[in-house]
């Protein structure tokens, strides 16, 4: 949070720095506020000048710092709760560009920060995502260096066609007709989501019923800004009518941050969650989440096994207690296929409850087998704790 609090009386306030020839993104940010209720939060704005999109001196000129930091000043007078760049340019000038202008942001006014691009990325993160159909309104070179850009965070690109305009106005009169056909184009290919790449165009409010019909999660930039920055501001936004990252994004943030910190603080292999929360569009036949050391193979899309039917997921339910697997050996035995597809040899499994019922369990595994230390314990148990915690505040 910010260094002045969030009064009781008054929803949060977040301020916006927007490209000065944008049209879209503050009627659509109103937009989508709407769905959560006026005593959310209110969007603020202050507008540096940007009009043209191009690979040139020039045009990367619009993107300097000293602008949007004295944006950022005006801003911090509203006593706004977190500010965010509602821009993409970190996506072809690259990500560290991004970074370092949030941590400017904050060391200029004092308030979290972050932008457009990164909350794309934290997307990603949240769901996993490895594989990225990118539905873009630019010229082909700028949406190439996008694609180059992503790929050094470990994204491969599906790319539609772009629509090869430079000019930044031009964007929002883009039909969104044709941004929801550029959103099925690159939803192929294997691609896990699609985020449509620019604040000034019209795919928000495409986002619910494309995901129903392509099945894959589509984060708009506008909605991810703002998903990102209410997140960051401590609000955990979850309210449904605008696509998966609004409802649920919080809630797989949290899930995946847990499962980091475990992994890191075991040493383990791979941690993973599964639950059952239809309503967030969450079960147990995929992971909620994962967390992997460096070269292990990912689990979190393979629906092959009736999880609830393993031998160990019944000791679970029957016990309510962590199993704890140094080795395969003795019963509950895990399925083979965890062994033979997935190289792992030892295992800890924690059950997480809720209203008395196995709503789902974490896993912490190793492709050794390991004898779990007490330290390894706890860490898991803490792992447990927070993510009943999580799922009591839904």
């Amino acid at each position: 949070m910010s260094d002045n609090p969030v009064a009781p009386d008054r929803p949060l306030r977040v301020g916006m720095l927007t490209p000065s020839s944008n049209t879209c993104l503050e009627p659509v940010t109103y937009g989508l506020l709407h769905g959560a209720g006026p005593a959310l939060a209110t969007a603020h704005f202050a507008r540096v000048p940007v009009t043209r999109i191009a690979l040139d001196t020039g045009s990367d000129a619009q993107f300097a710092p000293e602008p949007m930091l004295a944006a950022a000043r005006q801003l911090a007078d509203a006593k706004v709760d977190v500010l965010v760049w509602n821009g993409t340019s970190g996506s072809w000038l690259g990500i560290e560009r991004d970074r370092a202008l949030a941590a400017a942001l904050t060391a200029e006014t004092g308030i979290p920060a972050t932008t457009s691009t990164l909350a794309l990325l934290d997307a990603c993160a949240a769901y996993g995502v490895t594989r990225l159909g990118l539905a873009l309104p630019y010229t082909r070179d700028v949406a190439d260096a996008i694609v180059s850009t992503y790929a050094k965070e470990g994204l491969e690109c599906v790319l539609a066609e772009p629509f090869g305009e430079q000019d930044n106005e031009a964007f929002a009169r883009i039909p969104p007709a044709d941004v929801a056909r550029q959103i099925e184009a690159a939803a192929t290919d294997g691609a896990q989501a699609v985020a449509v790449v620019c604040t000034n165009v019209y795919g928000a409010f495409e986002a619910e019923r494309l995901e129903r019909a392509l099945d894959l999660p589509v984060f708009d930039s506008v909605s991810a800004t703002l998903w990102r920055a209410l997140d960051l501001a401590g609000a955990r936004p979850s309210w449904s009518g605008h696509g998966q990252l609004l409802r649920d994004g919080s809630l797989r943030a949290g899930i995946q941050s847990v499962l980091e910190t475990l992994l890191e603080e075991t040493g383990a292999d791979r941690t993973t969650f599964r639950v059952d929360l239809p309503g967030h569009n969450l079960r147990v036949d995929l992971t909620a989440g994962e967390a992997l050391a460096p070269g292990v193979r990912s689990i979190r899309r393979d629906a092959s096994l009736d999880q609830r039917r393993l031998d160990t997921v019944e000791w679970l339910e029957s016990e309510r207690r962590a199993l704890v697997q140094p080795h395969f050996r003795d019963a509950p035995h895990p399925p083979q296929a965890l062994k033979d597809v997935y190289g792992v040899r030892a295992q800890m499994l924690s059950p997480v409850q809720s209203g008395g019922e196995l709503t789902g369990w974490i896993s912490v595994h190793s492709t050794r087998e390991r004898d779990w230390t007490s330290a390894d314990r706890r860490a898991l148990a803490a792992a447990t704790a927070d993510l009943t915690d999580q799922l009591s505040q839904l």
